[in-house]
């Protein structure tokens, strides 16, 4: 087998297969056997005809199945010669084989592309590593949060006002006022004031008690210049919100193990303070992989890119349950994404490869036992998740991603960035 490797470029191979005849001539011969076995002609018995008589007869269709059923085999042969994996399905052209001739082919795929990764010295990556200030008002909002999980419904006799609940039947009514039949939403929770129920549409409710009803203009989408369509709305019961007070019976509802109401408040603020410095540290490793990827650029096939979208979008269906995609928009939308996450992989397996990283069961376990000694009362959950080898698996990778981070930190340069939770606070407005 003579192999010739054409680059067409960083993630393209062109590869020029070329077979003597007596390279394949044993392969052709069963081939030709096996074929006989199902030709059937008159004067012979079944799987009888002579090879002769099969060859003069039906050599042009012999010539092309066998083409097609061992094409693969020597182009997966000329993979190993030549140690390449392809990322894609080979394009196959220029295809020349007969009868005691030479088998030649040509296989244009991708290749995943090897990144030369640049000399670091100290202080060459230069990264803003945020350093978040909370403050009472981020302890306040987290309370409020956990007493609205644990608030009742008390009915409202004196007419609602705004924030108030009001639990009714929504009918959808033609220009002319009459009902659209089928058109009809029954035993819904609107919020006084809230969305969509708010300005125009709140005077309206304003007041209403049992037994009332309203008219009302719901927009038929999120788009603010959409058509609003009017709607009547009879109202079952008026209610309010009714959240507990902070005292020891909620506090043990947040955590049987508190002793008081200002140590619970404290391991609140300390818990908040622990999930913005989580946050601070993924946004850091982040900005680091983003650094890298700025610094080199490598290339990548985009069969790879296809591929990795592809699998975005069965996820999303998945997460959609059946409902219709727009699979163009989607891959519009994650492609940046995907190519941004591809060259971290080629930087990440450059780096992997030049310092030979590995995880050992040790650390795998090392790991497991830390998560089980942070989260004692999960213990039993966590050994039980990682006993799946697919979560092992993925507990390996975020161990190779902090140990790649880890080395990378030698050639960091880091300035931190206070941002106060109150601004955070600001934007969301």
């Amino acid at each position: 087998m003579k192999v010739k490797i054409k680059e067409i470029n960083s993630y393209s191979r062109e590869l020029a297969v070329q077979l003597d005849w007596q390279e394949i001539e044993e392969d052709f011969r069963k081939f030709v056997e096996k074929f006989g076995k199902q030709i059937k002609m008159p004067g012979f018995r079944p799987g009888k005809v002579p090879k002769q008589v099969i060859e003069k007869q039906y050599m042009p269709l012999i010539e092309s199945q066998f083409v097609e059923e061992n094409i693969q085999k020597y182009y997966l042969q000329a993979l190993r010669e030549k140690e390449l994996v392809p990322v894609n399905k080979a394009e196959i052209k220029d295809v020349h084989f007969h009868h005691n001739e030479h088998f030649n082919f040509t296989a244009v795929f991708e290749i995943e592309v090897e990144v030369q990764l640049p000399e670091l010295k100290k202080n060459s990556i230069k990264v803003d590593k945020t350093v978040y200030v909370t403050d009472e008002k981020d302890l306040e909002l987290t309370i409020e949060d956990m007493r609205q999980s644990r608030a009742t419904m008390q009915t409202v006799e004196d007419g609602a006002q705004e924030g108030h609940f009001i639990f009714a039947d929504l009918q959808k009514l033609d220009e002319s006022g009459v009902p659209v039949i089928g058109d009809k939403l029954e035993k819904r929770y609107i919020k006084v004031g809230d969305g969509i129920f708010a300005d125009d549409n709140m005077k309206k409710l304003i007041g209403l008690k049992a037994g009332d009803k309203a008219q009302v203009m719901i927009p038929e989408s999120e788009d603010v210049n959409s058509k609003k369509d009017p709607f009547e709305i009879s109202v079952i019961n008026v209610e309010q919100q009714v959240l507990p007070e902070v005292n020891m019976d909620f506090v043990k509802q947040m955590d049987p193990d508190a002793s008081d109401v200002d140590s619970w408040k404290a391991n609140v603020k300390e818990q908040i303070e622990k999930g913005y410095e989580q946050r601070a540290t993924e946004q850091f490793d982040r900005a680091i992989s983003d650094a890298m990827i700025e610094k080199i650029n490598p290339d990548f096939a985009p069969s790879m890119v296809e591929s990795y979208l592809d699998h975005i979008i069965e996820d999303v269906k998945k997460q959609n349950q059946g409902a219709e995609l727009d699979e163009e928009k989607v891959r519009e939308t994650y492609r940046p994404l995907s190519e941004r996450n591809l060259k971290w992989y080629s930087i990440r397996n450059a780096i992997i490869k030049d310092q030979d990283f590995k995880i050992s069961a040790e650390e795998v376990k090392a790991e497991i036992d830390r998560l089980q000694k942070d989260t004692p009362k999960q213990a039993k959950e966590i050994e039980k998740f990682y006993k799946k080898p697919s979560n092992k698996t993925r507990l390996e990778d975020d161990l190779m991603e902090k140990k790649i981070i880890d080395y990378l930190m030698e050639f960091v340069k880091v300035k931190e960035v206070k941002v106060y939770t109150k601004d955070l606070r600001k934007d969301k407005v």
